[in-house]
């Protein structure tokens, strides 16, 4: 894997990262009830999901590529048609983040094992990592080294998005709540998405 092809997954999930879901509303809501305490625990949560997900996702990918290169390419044609088509979606969104505070008491063990549950169970993420991932996988490289330098930063970058959008959302609760900054979100996502699956299927056309 080249030091390019490693920076441009880093840059995409960091964006992508930002952009306000399920598991970002949960964060969000937990924080605006109970204070900049649930950062941590949370933060832990969602990226014991991410990895559960995106490791369910990279086996499944690693299979495909050992039983057939053509049903792989085909993968990376399908995926790339999904992001433009979640980028169109998401750009259409309003700019609303629907998160009330979440003012139960529970124990960091639970609030961590929710976050956990949310990020990992959600159908979606699963697909998303399945049309995601295989863009930037070198079929030609070591697939287990892709795996494990893939998730580490994914993780790592879950992990500090989550955090800090749980530490802004305790101490600066109006940005979190304000349309328009959410609306900037979602409409620079949806570009951003859309702009990566032209480039996946403009780089499939010229190869």
């Amino acid at each position: 894997m080249s030091f390019e092809n490693w920076a441009a997954f880093a840059a995409a999930s960091s964006i992508l990262l930002v952009i306000p879901g399920p598991t970002i509303l949960l964060v969000v809501s937990y924080a605006l009830g109970q204070g900049w305490r649930t950062a941590l625990p949370m933060a832990v949560g969602v990226a014991l999901g991410d990895f559960t997900a995106m490791t369910l996702s990279m086996l499944g990918i690693g299979a495909l590529l050992a039983a057939s290169a053509t049903v792989f390419t085909v993968l990376k044609a399908v995926g790339a048609g999904y992001l433009i088509y979640l980028g169109i979606k998401l750009f259409r969104a309003g700019g609303a983040l629907k998160a009330e505070p979440r003012t139960d008491a529970v124990s960091a063990a639970r609030m961590m094992a929710h976050a956990w549950l949310v990020t990992a169970l959600n159908p979606k993420s699963i697909t998303f990592f399945v049309a995601f991932l295989p863009q930037f996988l070198d079929r030609h490289a070591d697939f287990w080294t892709q795996m494990l330098i893939f998730e580490t930063t994914f993780l790592t970058l879950a992990f500090a998005n989550a955090f800090g959008y749980a530490l802004i959302a305790s101490r600066a609760r109006a940005i979190v709540r304000n349309p328009k900054a959410i609306r900037i979100l979602n409409r620079t996502g949806g570009t951003l998405l859309v702009g990566a699956g032209v480039a996946a299927v403009a780089m499939r056309s010229s190869s």
